[in-house]
């Protein structure tokens, strides 16, 4: 034992062996490679965001915040705008209800309140017409142009083409059909019946449902091409094997095709009546929303009030009315319809 002690055997490392060099281990930087590659990256995001994003604040916020504030002034547009009067919320309280002066509150609401209600419940009446004729009839032409049929790619052609068009064009060519005297009149007293006696667009019986004929015209393309996309995702295996099992072409439609195309619907109801709560040019070249105001909306009574009757302040005031009540029903919406979609997708990704 004592031998063993002496030569050290058996108490850790043998005699004559080197220690670890002291001091903490050297850790290595980050690489230049990786400091390259995240500043590249950032950059690249810069460049395609920049541009963009200027857009953004140039033609829709900045205009935003200048509508708000000129809407709490009256001018004209014409003198300078630092001699324009400020009076506060007024303009906002003329289109709502007649004005806060008891003096002027009768003559305001004819002149303000009641045309402004009338152009807002155009908007919300052909956001209800969309959804009631617009959706069920293009569903309708989708799913039958869904079917393999000999021309069916002209067809589609045709039914889009409307939707490709300018709306000053279209509005143009259907207020030359319109006309007192035009095809669609001598037509109409051709097979026996009575056009309108003040035309198609200024009768007060006919007016907005002939506006609604031409946007029904107009738009309806987009939606049937949206639905046609949808339904191009839906696997065939599950209509042959319902067809097998007993169902028909309307069961299969119902029971499988429209649920499945379902986000597709709801997008494009999402589109329609953000579209008709700011609907104008369409409605502006047919004769302004109308000599009596039949057919107008929100948007043309702001560019008419606005503008033509140089009531800048006041017409700044509906305009961002209207922005509100899109604004609400845009996050409504989403937070109602589009919340469980967006659900769906995020746990479709994990």
């Amino acid at each position: 034992m004592k031998t063993l002690e002496a030569s050290g055997a058996g108490k850790g490392p043998a005699v004559g062996a080197k220690a670890p060099a002291g001091g903490p281990r050297t850790v290595n930087p980050v690489t230049s490679h990786t400091r390259k590659h995240t500043t590249r990256k950032w950059l690249e995001i810069a460049v395609f965001v920049t541009p963009a994003l200027a857009l953004f604040l140039t033609f829709v916020v900045y205009p935003v915040i200048a509508a708000a504030r000129y809407s709490m002034y009256k001018w004209n547009g014409v003198k300078q705008f630092s001699e324009a009067e400020f009076i506060g919320f007024e303009n906002y309280a003329r289109a709502l209800f007649g004005g806060t002066n008891p003096d002027t509150k009768d003559a305001f609401t004819t002149a303000y309140s009641e045309p402004f209600w009338t152009a807002l419940s155009h908007n919300f009446a052909i956001i209800g017409l969309s959804m009631a004729i617009q959706l069920p009839l293009a569903l309708l032409v989708a799913l039958a142009l869904n079917r393999k049929f000999k021309g069916r790619t002209f067809v589609r052609v045709v039914i889009f083409a409307p939707y490709v068009l300018s709306e000053v064009i279209a509005g143009v060519m259907w207020l030359i059909i319109l006309d007192p005297n035009g095809i669609a009149t001598q037509m109409t007293r051709a097979i026996g019946l009575t056009p309108p006696a003040g035309g198609w667009f200024e009768d007060l019986s006919w007016g907005f449902w002939t506006v609604f004929f031409v946007i029904t015209w107009k738009y309806i393309g987009l939606a049937i091409i949206l639905f046609l996309a949808g339904l191009s995702g839906v696997p065939e295996d599950l209509q042959e094997a319902a067809a097998i099992d007993g169902a028909n072409w309307w069961q299969i439609q119902w029971r499988i095709n429209i649920p499945l195309i379902g986000p597709t619907i709801r997008i494009w109801a999402f589109l329609s009546i953000i579209g008709s709560i700011q609907l104008f040019d369409m409605v502006w070249v047919l004769n302004r929303g109308g000599t009596t105001d039949q057919y107008s909306t929100i948007a043309s009574y702001m560019m008419q009030i606005g503008f033509f009757r140089s009531d800048w302040g006041y017409g700044s005031a509906i305009a961002v009315i209207m922005f509100i009540i899109s604004f609400i029903i845009a996050l409504a919406y989403m937070a109602a319809v589009l919340r469980r979609d967006n659900a769906n997708r995020m746990q479709k990704a994990r």
